[in-house]
């Protein structure tokens, strides 16, 4: 047979086959650059309630990747921008306020939270539902120093304890009875160098996730936004 003979049989009789064999060969190409192109992250972030200018945020993700010395090319700040609570989400809002929610959730349950940034609404309703660690304890025994220059921007805010809301709008419960208790579980760092610089207006609280599994990273990033040392 003729050259164009040839490849007129192989391609009527054994067309699917190599088709399938290309096919097979862009998805394994395709896993491998996904593999060798992933990055680690160092630190998960969330910013709930708050949103940032692209240089203020390239400061808070990239600039920590620089200040910690890590490879960009391997290691990332894993950012979830455009997060919304409330606790009075107005209709138009609510879907937003409960997906914003199921992710949050979703996240810190998979240990994907570490460190998030907040307005005072987020702040009250992280707390009260026991989401965020007590830091002095935290800070006091890894980095004393730190704790010292922190000293003053240290926020207290309440934690539930008890809640028998659900049984008494059942009408299972006589009295309704919320118990709290205060708790140290974040920081003012409205007017550390990089907001102020940046001209970010109102109250700014950072905390950190109670489950976090890396609380160095967390610690040496508030070190950089504080401009101190871990």
């Amino acid at each position: 047979m003729s050259f164009q003979e040839k490849a007129d049989h192989i391609i009527t009789y054994y067309k699917v086959p190599i088709l399938l064999g290309i096919a097979a060969i862009v998805i394994l190409a395709s896993a491998i650059n996904r593999q060798l192109s992933k990055k680690d992250p160092l630190l998960y972030l969330g910013m709930v309630n708050v949103a940032f200018g692209e240089t203020l945020e390239n400061g808070l993700t990239e600039g920590f990747l620089e200040y910690a010395g890590a490879d960009a090319k391997k290691q990332s700040v894993y950012c979830y921008q455009g997060l919304y609570l409330s606790q009075d989400a107005a209709t138009e809002n609510h879907e937003y306020a409960y997906a914003s929610r199921i992710k949050l959730l979703g996240a810190v349950n998979a240990g994907h939270m570490d460190v998030v940034l907040m307005n005072q609404e987020a702040y009250d309703i992280l707390s009260r539902n026991g989401y965020l660690m007590t830091l002095p304890p935290l800070f006091s025994e890894s980095s004393p120093q730190l704790y010292d220059t922190l000293s003053g921007c240290f926020t207290e805010n309440d934690v539930v304890l008890s809640d028998n809301t659900i049984s008494y709008e059942l009408n299972e419960a006589d009295a309704l009875e919320i118990v709290t208790e205060p708790a140290v579980n974040g920081i003012d760092v409205s007017h550390f160098p990089m907001f102020e610089g940046a001209g970010v207006t109102g109250a700014i609280t950072l905390g950190i996730l109670a489950n976090s599994p890396r609380t160095e990273a967390a610690i040496r990033y508030i070190a950089y936004l504080a401009g101190a040392d871990a």
